[in-house]
Order: C-alpha cells, then structure tokens, then sequence
C-alpha cells in the first residue's frame, strides 16, 4: 500500500502541482519471491553459459597452439600420414568458405523473397501453404535433407558426388533459418512507415525495397549470419555428398572438397597424438570463423543505411 503526502510548497506560495506517493516498504513474501526469482536467473544463466567457457577454453588450450604455426593457414594434408606431424587446414578453410559463400547466395534471395511474400502479400491457402513447408524444413534433420539431396542428384540424375550437390543440401537448411528471421523483423517495421509512404502515393513494391528493407536491415543481415552458421557447422551432408579430401580442390562440380568438419571427423577415427591436435585444430579454427562472421554481422548492422 502507498499513502500520499502534499507538498506545501515555499512558505506563503500555493502548495505543489499535486501530491507524491509514497510507497511502503516491501512486504516479507514479496521479498521472497523476489530473491528466489533473481536465484533462478542467474542460475539459469551460469547453467548456459558454464558449458559454454568450458568448450571454449578446453579447445584453446588443445588447439590454440596449432592455430599459431605459420603452415596450419598455408599447406594442406596433402601427402601427411597420421603419424606426421606437420600439414596445415588451408584446404578445409577454403572448402568451408567456398560452400558457406555458395549457400549463402542461393539461400539468402529465396528466403527474404519468402518472407517479404509473408508478411507483405501473403494471404489465403497458399500463404498457409507456404508458411506450413518452412515450418516442415525448419524441423529437418541435416541428414534427412542429405539424403533427399542423394536420391534426387545421384540416383535419379546419376551425377557424381561433389561440392555442389552438398550446397544443395545446406540450401535446404538455411532457407528457413533466413525465412523466420526476415519474417520477424518485417513484422517489426512500425506501419506508420508503410502508410506515409503510400500516402506520398509510392507503389508497395518500392515501399518494401526502399523503406521496409532498409528499416530491418540490421536484423536480416543477423538471421542471415545465423542460417551461415548453422550450415557451416554441419556434418551429415558432407559425409553423405562430399567425403573428406586432403588437398586444395576449388572447383564445386570437379570432385569431393575438404571442409573443416569432415576434416574433424576424418581425424577423430586416428587415435595418434599428431591427428588429435589437428582435430581440436580444426574445430577451434570453425569456432573463430563463426566468431568472426557475428563479428562482420554487427559491424554491417551498425553502419547500415537505417543506422546512419
């Protein structure tokens, strides 16, 4: 309960505006579930965050000091047997960039097309439609959408496995990780915008380019490094559409390329001291292109056209 206290006001003036209220102190229960709710918060958050610090130190420690060879951002693992030590990730680093790059391209017009139709012109049965198929691919697993790839590239078309077939792949994946994100913030953009740029009498389509994208630049461009992320990450398709390869191979339609996690994977089954320091090489060497990525998403979201 609060009381209300009048302030006179200097001596022989009128009193103040109106009264203050003055609140009592905090009752015991309220107290109680006060400091119980602040427990499990920053309980839930060290449950987070505690695993997080242990990866990340644990692979510093097992791997920074590959990271700091000159050859490991220079020479591949062409002729370096599990045994040898030496070699470098140059041709999984490249691979890796090389698929992200391609996926990226392809995934990033069809998903904000997709939610641009959503929000903007999506009505009826097939906005429904189309809504229901995201929501189908978000649930995929990455083999399952392997696998698809592999029936429909090798055995109905009968082509060879390669890069390409696994950025098919990633499409599958990233193109709904793109759609909610960029479906998300449209839906942010105040309508007020829309309205005053109709009411200048410009048609919808150079309202959504000119004004609507712009305004949620920021957060498409971070939906997008999300969805690069993810497919960076990923394992399945790789092993399924594009086996490891220890040399430098740049060409998508030429033959299988090394990528940082099937060159992980190839060197987990080496039991040898030498391949183990190249595994955890190789995943502290994804985490900071990750890192870096997040990095170049908030740098692009803070000086984008909106921003300035």
């Amino acid at each position: 309960m609060s009381t209300l206290e009048v302030d006179a006001g200097p001596r022989g003036g009128a009193p103040s505006a109106g009264p203050r209220p003055v609140l009592s102190p905090k009752s015991g229960s309220r107290a109680v579930r006060d400091t119980l709710a602040r427990v499990v918060m920053w309980g839930a958050f060290a449950l987070g965050v505690v695993p997080l610090v242990w990866i990340l130190v644990s692979t510093l420690l097992k791997g920074g000091h590959m990271l700091l060879q000159s050859q490991w951002w220079t020479n591949s693992q062409a002729g370096i047997t599990s045994r040898m030590v030496g070699g470098g990730a140059v041709h999984a680093i490249q691979g890796t960039l090389i698929q992200a790059a391609v996926t990226t391209v392809i995934s990033v017009p069809i998903g904000v097309m997709t939610a641009i139709y959503l929000v903007e012109y999506g009505r009826g049965r097939l906005a429904r439609t189309v809504s229901f198929m995201v929501d189908i691919l978000t649930g995929i697993p990455s083999i399952v959408a392997a696998l698809f790839v592999y029936a429909l590239w090798v055995t109905t078309f009968g082509f060879q496995r390669v890069a390409f077939a696994v950025c098919l792949a990633l499409v599958l994946l990233m193109i709904p990780t793109i759609v909610r994100s960029t479906e998300e913030m449209l839906k942010l953009v105040p309508n007020e915008l829309r309205e005053a740029s109709y009411a200048l009498g410009v048609p919808k389509w150079k309202t959504i380019f000119k004004v609507v994208l712009p305004t949620a630049f920021s957060g498409i461009v971070t939906g997008v490094l999300l969805g690069v992320a993810r497919v960076m990450g990923e394992t399945a398709p790789l092993l399924v559409l594009g086996p490891y390869t220890p040399v430098i191979v740049t060409d998508l339609f030429a033959t299988n390329m090394a990528t940082l996690p099937t060159m992980i994977n190839q060197s987990r089954t080496e039991a040898l001291q030498p391949a183990v320091d190249r595994v955890w090489g190789a995943a502290l060497t994804l985490i900071l292109l990750v890192f870096l990525l997040n990095l170049l998403g908030r740098f692009v979201g803070r000086f984008s056209k909106v921003k300035s």
